[in-house]
């Protein structure tokens, strides 16, 4: 009988640290620190003024010395703006699975896991991406200074 109440005791003692790492995981963007959000939010609003075409937006947004890695190669801020002016790619739609960021003083790394839509030299084509933006606070501001792309296999089962 004593076995089962220290079991009964333990067991109880432990439900409450796997809900609240339960609750922590499910909770999503919210629970981020505020910095992370801010991140993240950004992040996701490049994606859409990237899918829009606001070239004023991401001008101001990327850093002057800013470099962009694609499949197909590595471009500077003047490049990246014309291919997304040009709709030499346009980037129709980026779906974000996952997202993490990791902070270190005035630099962010955001790591998003994501299914982009796009029109590339007039072929339409869907890819899973890690996409890794670097970040820096400039006074008190965010600068995207790198964007990398990598093709990753699909892991994920997506909705159509």
């Amino acid at each position: 009988m004593i076995p089962f109440f220290l079991a009964l005791c333990c067991l109880s003692l432990g439900v409450p640290g796997v809900l609240a790492q339960v609750t922590h995981l499910s909770a999503g963007v919210t629970s981020r620190p505020p910095a992370e959000q801010e991140l993240i939010a950004l992040s996701k609003q490049k994606w859409q003024w990237m899918a829009d075409k606001q070239i004023d937006k991401l001008a101001l947004l990327f850093d002057d010395k800013a470099k962009f890695v694609h499949m197909s190669g590595t471009w500077k801020k003047d490049e990246e703006l014309d291919i997304i002016k040009t709709g030499s790619i346009w980037y129709k739609n980026a779906e974000v699975h996952d997202v993490a960021v990791e902070l270190f003083d005035n630099t962010a790394i955001v790591w998003s896991r994501l299914r982009l839509d796009a029109i590339v030299r007039g072929a339409e084509v869907r890819t899973e991406f890690t996409a890794t933006e670097v970040y820096q606070k400039q006074a008190s501001t965010w600068k995207m200074t790198a964007l990398t792309f990598s093709s990753v296999r699909d892991t994920h089962q997506i909705k159509h």
